[in-house]
């Protein structure tokens, strides 16, 4: 256990009688949506994970202690403090932890903790990855290299669509980071469900994604993998229609000078106003899909183990039987 780690009880109970736990992330709550839908969905999205048999395990760091795992009271503090607080990523930590500070957990911060309190499954709405214009910016999210360092398996809507998808997709491949489709052939574009960008390995239920981290950490290849779950078509917004907010927002961007962790909440929040409502709408909708899903490969993977658990003490039984008899013969 990590000295500067504090897992909510219900998560380690879970944990301990090898429950299924699925991780969230706090950033989403303060950064990514207004209040107060940012309450509203962190509370929908614990309930969606537990509606689908895992446990929640929303992740900040509050008061100078790692949290695996929120009150409502944390969840509604954060929700409050919006873009006043801090945004965490590993950088960060150790300047927060040592200053007793608090902040809400972004891709990158959550997966550290979850490993550390030994979560295996990260829900969130989409990863950060390399910036349009990263050849000459080197604007690329600490995501990335979280993934291919953390064993935490990230489901997403893919990265967010602010990005350059096809340099996110290369850079992950850099890194030995598998990207499955689920249920999809294609790299989901966020508020799209589709990027004409193919995926690594397209897999169509729980079970097979489960199989796959499976293998992947038991033969000790770590990092993590991205499950990439597109929207609902009825949530979707088209490709040629927010790609035109998204390229208004980038030059406001820049006319603005907006610079470093501002530019993400910045442009979701622009393409927010351009879009009429419409974007954080689908947001929320695909931060609820990713949810559920994450449950039911949680639970798939948690099955895994207990099987795996079961067949050990079985021959360890018939291995002590063995040894009782032959002692008995001699």
């Amino acid at each position: 256990m990590n000295a500067l780690l504090d897992i909510h009880p219900e998560v380690a109970d879970a944990l301990h009688h090898g429950r299924s736990v699925v991780a969230l992330e706090s950033t989403i709550i303060s950064h990514g949506m207004p209040w107060p839908q940012n309450l509203e969905t962190a509370l929908r999205v614990e309930a969606a994970v537990r509606e689908h048999g895992a446990v929640p395990a929303t992740v900040a760091v509050m008061a100078g202690r790692l949290k695996a795992g929120l009150t409502h009271d944390d969840i509604e503090s954060l929700a409050r403090q919006g873009l006043t607080a801090p945004k965490v990523s590993r950088r960060d930590l150790p300047l927060l932890l040592a200053e007793a500070g608090t902040g809400a957990t972004t891709v990158a911060a959550t997966m550290i903790v979850a490993a550390l309190a030994g979560i295996r499954i990260f829900a969130t709405g989409g990863i950060g990855g390399v910036h349009r214009g990263a050849a000459t910016s080197f604007d690329i999210s600490a995501d990335l290299q979280e993934l291919a360092r953390t064993s935490v398996a990230v489901v997403c809507a893919g990265a967010k669509a602010i990005l350059d998808l096809k340099l996110t997709l290369e850079y992950l491949e850099t890194q030995g980071v598998p990207v499955i489709g689920f249920g999809t052939d294609e790299l989901p574009a966020f508020y799209s469900r589709a990027s004409g960008l193919k995926v690594n390995r397209r897999l169509d239920t729980p079970e097979q994604i489960a199989r796959v981290l499976h293998a992947k950490w038991q033969a000790g290849l770590q990092g993590g993998v991205v499950i990439a779950n597109p929207i609902a078509p009825e949530h979707e917004i088209p490709r040629e229609r927010i790609d035109g907010y998204i390229g208004q927002a980038l030059r406001e961007v820049q006319q603005q000078g907006v610079e470093g962790a501002a530019v993400t909440p910045f442009l979701l929040a622009r393409v927010s106003e351009l879009t009429g409502g419409a974007s954080l709408a689908a947001n929320i909708e695909l931060v609820l899909a990713n949810a559920r899903l994450a449950a039911r490969v949680a639970g798939a993977l948690a099955a895994l183990s207990a099987d795996e658990a079961r067949a050990a003490r079985q021959a360890e039984a018939v291995e002590a039987a063995m040894q009782a008899q032959a002692a008995l013969g001699a």
